[in-house]
């Protein structure tokens, strides 16, 4: 299915890199949900700027399933047909300075349940929401954002990055179990972005010890990452699934 003939759904999609990876599906000319929590009035603006024919801002929690449940319902009443393609890229509230994070010594469960709570129940939410659609029309594409600190954990984001470590499992076992139904899963993950809401705190000597580090000597962009999320919603990547894309500009190997 072209890109062009899909509903998208980008789960914190109001702001930071879920309104990258929404403009860039309403460019290819997708009609998008742009789920939001707490963002509603960067999601309203995101809607205007793209057309209210093309795009609807829809407020759910996704840890909340009664709340993903209606956001797809209400979705399909707005578009006419059932949701093709979801984008789980929700994040709790998140800084990315490593010197506001919790140390080893300092790190509580409680962390850890909070980040698996809005990336991995999330997640499930939001394939149990869009299974029956995907199902019934043996089409589905489901792209998680994940993150380079599974291959180089250098700084201390313990929580964010062990629940994105179990989203690239969940990823790959739901890419098993989904594949004869028609529906690919995969993950797009990349480094510190240039620039974020979640990455506005980052110091501008970190950005710059990446851009070093990297091939292309640059911070990788939310709109380059989109396009990346793009290719897997795209025809051709229909042979592709349970896979991990690292777009950091070159900084890590998966």
């Amino acid at each position: 299915m072209r890109v062009a003939d899909q509903i998208v759904v980008v789960t914190g999609g109001g702001r930071g890199l879920g309104s990258a990876i929404v403009r860039a599906f309403a460019r290819e000319g997708a009609k998008v949900v742009v789920n939001y929590h707490r963002s509603r009035p960067q999601a309203e603006a995101l809607v205007a700027e793209i057309g209210e024919r093309d795009a609807v801002a829809l407020r759910a929690d996704v840890t909340d399933q009664d709340a993903v449940d209606e956001m797809f319902a209400t979705a399909r009443t707005h578009f006419g047909d059932d949701v093709t393609t979801v984008v789980n890229n929700a994040l709790i509230d998140y800084t990315f300075n490593a010197e506001l994070r919790a140390h080893a010594d300092e790190l509580r469960w409680e962390d850890l349940a909070t980040q698996f709570e809005g990336t991995v129940r999330g997640a499930l939410h939001t394939v149990h929401a869009a299974l029956p659609g995907m199902r019934a029309r043996e089409f589905g594409r489901i792209i998680n954002v994940g993150t380079n600190l599974l291959q180089n954990p250098v700084v201390p984001y313990h929580d964010y990055t062990a629940a994105k470590a179990a989203l690239l499992s969940l990823t790959r076992t739901l890419a098993a179990d989904l594949g004869p139904d028609g529906i690919t899963v995969n993950m797009v993950s990349g480094g510190l972005l240039r620039t974020t809401d979640a990455s506005a705190a980052t110091p501008e000597a970190v950005f710059t010890a990446i851009a070093e580090s990297t091939p292309l000597r640059r911070v990788v962009t939310p709109d380059e990452f989109a396009d990346a999320v793009l290719f897997f919603a795209s025809p051709w990547a229909r042979a592709v699934t349970g896979q991990n894309l690292v777009v950091d500009g070159g900084l890590v190997k998966d």
